[in-house]
C-alpha cells in the first residue's frame, strides 16, 4: 500500500545518510543507522512527531512543499525526487508504458549502421535491437532484459568491467519504475525472481536508490572485440510512454592532435 512504500522509502533514504554527509556533528555513540528521525525532521522543517508518522504509516499524504523539504533534507536528486512524490501519491504526468515498437521507431534504429541502438522498456525489457547492438550482447543467452543479463547471467561479471557501478544503476532504475507502475506483473515478476536468485540485487533493492537512465560512459568486455569504452545516450519515445531508444558510440580518441 502506497502509504508503507513511502515509509521504507524514508526509512532506507535516511539510514543511507551520516550526520557529516548533511553537515551535522554528531556525539557520541549512535544506535541507528543513518540520521536520526528528528534529525531528518529538522533538516525538512517538519515537525519530529509528523514526519515518524509518514515513516510509520499513519500519514499518508503530504504535501508537495512537505516532499520537496524532505527532498532536500535527504539529498535527493531530481529521480529520487520525482519518486518520491509519486510514492506519496503527488499527481504526476507519468502514463502506462506501452508494449511493441512502431515501424517508424524500428526503420530508425536500423538506421545507426554502425553504432549499437536498441530500444528498451520501463523493466529494462530489450524490445528491439539493431545488428550492432545484437553483435554487442552476443555473450548473454539471450539478450533480452538487462537486469536479467547484469544479475543473473553468468557472463555479466565479465562484460561489464565496472559491474558493481553497473549493478546499482540496474537496481535504481528499476526501483524508478516501481515508483510509476508499483503493480505491473511484469515488473514485480522480474524484481522477485532477481531477489530470489541474486543476492547482491536483494541488498541494493533495500536502498531504494532511483536513477534514470540519461547518458554516461560504460567500460565493457567483449570475448571477441576485447576492452570497449563507449559513452550512451538515452532518448524517451515520446509516442510510446516508457520506452526507451539507447545509443552507444565509441569514446573519441582524444589523444590525437
Amino acid at each position: 500500500m502506497p502509504g508503507s512504500l513511502l515509509g521504507e522509502f524514508l526509512r532506507a533514504r535516511r539510514a543511507a545518510l551520516g550526520p557529516r554527509d548533511v553537515g551535522l556533528v554528531s556525539h557520541g555513540v549512535r544506535r541507528v543507522a543513518g540520521l536520526r528521525r528528528e534529525e531528518v525532521a529538522d533538516l525538512a522543517g517538519v515537525n519530529a512527531d509528523y514526519y515518524a508518522r509518514l515513516e510509520q504509516g499513519r500519514e499518508r499524504h503530504p504535501s508537495p512543499q512537505v516532499l520537496d523539504a524532505l527532498g532536500r533534507a535527504l539529498r535527493l536528486g531530481p529521480d529520487t525526487r520525482a519518486h518520491l512524490h509519486r510514492l506519496a501519491g503527488t499527481p504526476t504526468a507519468d502514463q502506462p508504458a506501452t508494449a511493441g515498437i512502431s515501424p517508424a521507431l524500428r526503420r530508425l534504429l536500423d538506421g545507426f549502421a554502425d553504432d549499437p541502438a536498441f530500444v528498451i522498456n520501463a523493466t529494462l525489457d530489450i524490445l528491439a535491437a539493431n545488428p550492432p547492438a545484437e553483435a554487442l550482447h552476443s555473450p548473454f543467452a539471450p539478450a533480452d532484459n538487462l537486469a536479467r543479463m547484469v544479475f543473473l547471467d553468468p557472463a555479466g561479471r565479465d562484460f561489464y568491467t565496472d559491474w558493481n557501478s553497473t549493478a546499482r544503476a540496474t537496481a535504481a532504475h528499476l526501483r524508478q519504475t516501481s515508483g510509476i507502475t508499483p503493480d505491473a506483473p511484469r515488473l514485480r515478476s522480474l524484481v522477485r525472481t532477481l531477489t530470489v536468485h541474486s543476492p547482491d540485487f536483494a541488498r541494493l533493492w533495500t536502498t531504494h536508490e532511483v536513477l534514470g537512465k540519461t547518458q554516461d560512459t560504460k567500460r565493457l568486455n567483449h570475448p571477441s572485440a576485447g576492452p570497449l569504452t563507449v559513452t550512451y545516450q538515452s532518448f524517451d519515445v515520446r509516442a510510446a510512454p516508457g520506452q526507451q531508444l539507447i545509443v552507444y558510440q565509441p569514446v573519441p580518441d582524444t589523444s590525437a592532435p
